[in-house]
């Protein structure tokens, strides 16, 4: 029997897992508080309260906050909440597999407009025929709807910026960085939420538990468990295995939701993961190719 405290990249894997399910598994989740609650007041009460649970995990409090870059906080945190409003805006019209399938396509086409290789066609071909089987060409299914496939664009032109906001320097740990673009977040989105109506409902502790569940499963757990993760491991290793988080939240989709995909999108599915995995592979090569010239 492996003895898995002498084996830490073995507990970051297991450790990245969880996190995955649980991010992807809080879309059901989601999904389920829509039939209850606007789809705005969801997205914000998940914002808050992750941004509290966060912010006494990582001790919000230890912020030097004079040393903080605010203007790339608040680029971090409007994108994220563009990126959370639009994705639960998605996922009220597609089943939660495709939506994250369309979202995806946003990290993925960061990374390709960073590559620069011979295979990078390849990797963009592959992501075209993957949205391509998203749709259900058979007659009998149930055809897309094209404003929640423009909402999980949407989504994943909001992630894309996320990545790219995320990597600029704000003065403190990341931790504390997530901690506050999520509230920030929360910030924009509140006024549009009070103005289309939040629920008193909300409130009520039978509800609240539901909200409390969204914010760890969505925010706390996962994001807690990456950084753990992320110490341990590659960002190759990284990368390509949260490149299967489209096939995780199909999968919770069917479990949770009884969502049902044809075939094709099950391979779809497999395609723009392929492609994620393999745009991941050459770009770590050619980052270690280069970073050999450099020590010769």
């Amino acid at each position: 029997m492996p003895n898995f405290k002498n084996t830490p990249q073995t507990q970051a894997l297991i450790l990245l897992f969880i996190a995955m399910i649980s991010m992807q598994s809080s879309g059901s989740l989601a999904k389920i508080l829509f039939g209850q609650f606007p789809i705005l007041t969801v997205s914000v009460m998940r914002l808050l309260l992750g941004s509290l649970i966060l912010a006494m995990i990582f001790k919000i409090w230890h912020i030097n906050f004079r040393h903080v870059n605010w203007r790339a906080i608040s680029s971090y945190g409007i994108a994220l909440a563009g990126m959370n409003a639009m994705f639960y805006l998605s996922i009220e019209r597609l089943p939660l597999g495709i939506a994250v399938s369309f979202e995806f396509i946003g990290p993925l086409g960061v990374a390709l407009y960073y590559a620069r290789q011979r295979y990078d066609f390849i990797w963009v071909g592959l992501a075209i025929l993957g949205l391509i089987l998203l749709f259900p060409f058979d007659q009998t299914a149930q055809a897309l709807d094209p404003i929640g496939i423009a909402f999980a664009l949407a989504a994943g032109a909001c992630w894309a910026m996320y990545i790219i906001f995320g990597q600029k320097p704000s003065g403190i740990s990341g931790n504390h960085t997530v901690c506050l673009g999520m509230f920030i977040g929360m910030l924009c989105l509140m006024p549009v939420a009070l103005y289309s109506g939040i629920p008193s409902s909300v409130f009520e502790p039978s509800n609240f538990i539901y909200f409390i569940a969204l914010a760890i499963l969505a925010s706390a757990l996962p994001f807690s468990l990456e950084m753990i993760a992320l110490r341990r491991l590659s960002p190759f290793i990284f990368g390509t295995l949260t490149s299967l988080e489209p096939a995780i939240a199909a999968l919770s989709g069917f479990i949770v939701l009884h969502e049902q995909l044809l075939w094709t999108q099950w391979l779809a599915l497999m395609v723009i993961i392929a492609a994620s995995v393999g745009c991941t592979y050459t770009t770590h090569q050619a980052k270690q190719k280069i970073e050999a010239k450099l020590k010769q």
